[in-house]
């Protein structure tokens, strides 16, 4: 399994993802399922995957051929689509044409095809943009009413990013809130795992200010993690007991 969240904020986006891909409790790997591409000036990208491993690896195949191509017609890859939205296309229809050439053999092995992308950026001259692509191709965008986007085991970090994200959320607090919504999933499911890909896009500059890879012993993300625990268990012994009445009867 797999845990990926993206932020679309006024100040920029960020987007965090872990490397555990697992098929049984004694087949544990890592894999990268963070995807950058940046023309400095003129557009940044990220991609993050989940769900089968081979269908999304054949889905950035495909886009990365095209973009090695020469005789890829210009607006028919990523680094030369004229708009974000068309981006958000080109990801739907590679996902659709690698659905379409595996689908039906895996259900005959009785394996699921079941795969997602999110991809989000900003292209010079255009706002930040972040959707959400699912196996059949299709997708959805993140909106000011719902400023971020998950996919894989979301269910766990879910609750803080309902709290404090919003659009006028500072960008280095969203940097903390999908540290600490990551940590809350590492906590609850082995299926995810570290380390983590990281990457902050500040808004209008077309350039990451931050790509960086946290390993399971950086100091930083282990202070975080702590201080929020304890947070937590301070705020639920301060708690008034005389909420609880229903409790003890």
């Amino acid at each position: 399994m797999t845990y990926c969240v993206g932020l679309m904020l006024n100040d920029g986006m960020v987007f965090l993802s872990d490397t555990r891909t697992n098929a049984g409790l004694d087949n544990i790997s890592r894999y990268r399922k963070m995807f950058t591409w940046e023309v400095p000036g003129d557009r940044a990208i990220v991609a993050l995957s989940a769900g089968n491993l081979a269908i999304t690896q054949a889905v950035m195949s495909t886009l990365y051929e095209a973009i090695d191509d020469p005789e890829t017609e210009p607006g028919n890859c990523i680094l030369s689509a004229p708009s974000m939205f068309r981006v958000a296309e080109l990801f739907g229809e590679a996902m659709q044409k690698v659905q379409n050439k595996y689908h039906d053999t895996l259900e005959q092995h009785h394996e699921s095809s079941a795969a997602s992308i999110m991809v989000g950026g900003q292209r010079k001259g255009g706002e930040q943009r972040l959707f959400l692509v699912y196996a059949a191709g299709n997708f959805i965008e993140a909106t000011t009413d719902t400023p971020y986007l998950q996919i894989g085991e979301h269910k766990y970090g879910k609750p803080i990013l309902d709290r404090v994200i919003s659009p006028d959320t500072p960008i280095q607090d969203g940097v903390k809130a999908v540290l600490l919504s990551m940590d809350s999933t590492l906590r609850s499911n082995l299926s995810v795992g570290m380390p983590l890909d990281l990457a902050v896009l500040p808004d209008d500059k077309c350039a990451f200010s931050e790509l960086r890879r946290i390993e399971a012993d950086d100091k930083g993300f282990r202070a975080l993690s702590d201080a929020w625990s304890n947070a937590l268990r301070d705020a639920f012994a301060d708690m008034p007991d005389e909420h609880c009445d229903l409790a003890a009867e």
